[in-house]
């Protein structure tokens, strides 16, 4: 694998949020809605599990939707059904790889949401090391 393999290798849909990073963001935006969970990682009370496919279901009848979503090459779509919810009312929290060099970083991101970069690297449930790229919090919401 070459150096930059490391920042486009996904290791699966199951790469779970820290509880206590989550517990934070929860206190804030009291999140109603994980769209991209498997049943034993889901953050909120009501999730879509791969099988119920939350990219085709509606997120924006729950308010505030937690989004930690697949870091692979299927993330543009996840951007991009996020930023779609927030138009239709939806509050999208996204836990995102910082790859402020990605098209769907400026198409969906860049200069229409909230950004908050986070100091150091984070490390996700289950996993030995930190992750190998910064990360970032996306506040996907049309005031």
């Amino acid at each position: 694998m070459s150096n930059m393999e490391v920042h486009y290798k996904a290791t699966g849909t199951d790469r779970e949020t820290p509880q206590d990073f989550f517990d934070k963001l929860d206190k804030e935006f009291k999140f109603n809605l994980d769209p991209c969970a498997l049943s034993g990682n889901a953050k909120c009370k009501n999730y879509f599990t791969p099988q119920e496919d939350g990219l085709k279901q509606a997120w924006n009848k729950y308010g505030a939707v937690y989004m930690n979503p697949p870091y692979g090459r299927e993330i543009t779509a996840w951007i991009q059904k996020a930023h779609e919810e927030a138009q239709k009312g939806a509050t999208v929290v996204a836990l995102l790889p910082a790859r402020t060099d990605t098209r769907w970083f400026h198409e969906y991101i860049y200069g229409k949401y909230e950004i908050r970069f986070l100091k150091g690297r984070l490390k996700f449930n289950g996993m030995k090391n930190s992750a190998p790229f910064p990360s970032m919090v996306v506040i996907f919401k049309t005031s």
